[in-house]
């Protein structure tokens, strides 16, 4: 149950912190998503958020949640704004939001706790089935 908290606790935060700061920043710069995208997007966030606190890992979880979080900051951005999803992070030039970056994350934070979770345990995959 903690580890399912903490998952939504960080998907929670991640929302909330996205939409804060496309809401505040200025941008000129907006992306439209397609329909397939959100809904599957919003799909396999929902999976995760689901799935991966049935590992006893926090930080599988906090991978969980902030991936999740930007997901779902991505399908809102794109409910809320008509011009569709605001990129007010400008590096060069490449324009991305705050959603980009926490699924990015919450991603490496997946992949290595479950590599790490693997490599702990990789005794149990020698054993026959």
């Amino acid at each position: 149950m903690r580890r399912r908290r903490l998952a939504v606790a960080a998907a929670l935060f991640v929302l909330a912190a996205d939409l804060v700061d496309s809401a505040l920043t200025r941008t000129v710069y907006f992306h439209p998503r397609p329909l397939w995208l959100l809904v599957g997007g919003a799909a396999a966030a929902a999976a995760v958020l689901v799935l991966a606190p049935r590992v006893p890992s926090a930080a599988l979880s906090l991978g969980a949640g902030t991936t999740t979080g930007g997901a779902l900051g991505m399908l809102v951005a794109a409910l809320v704004w008509s011009r569709g999803v605001p990129d007010p992070l400008i590096r060069g030039t490449v324009a991305f939001n705050l959603a980009d970056v926490a699924i990015a994350v919450g991603d490496a934070i997946l992949l290595g706790s479950a590599l790490l979770i693997v490599w702990r345990q990789r005794h149990v995959l020698r054993q026959p089935i």
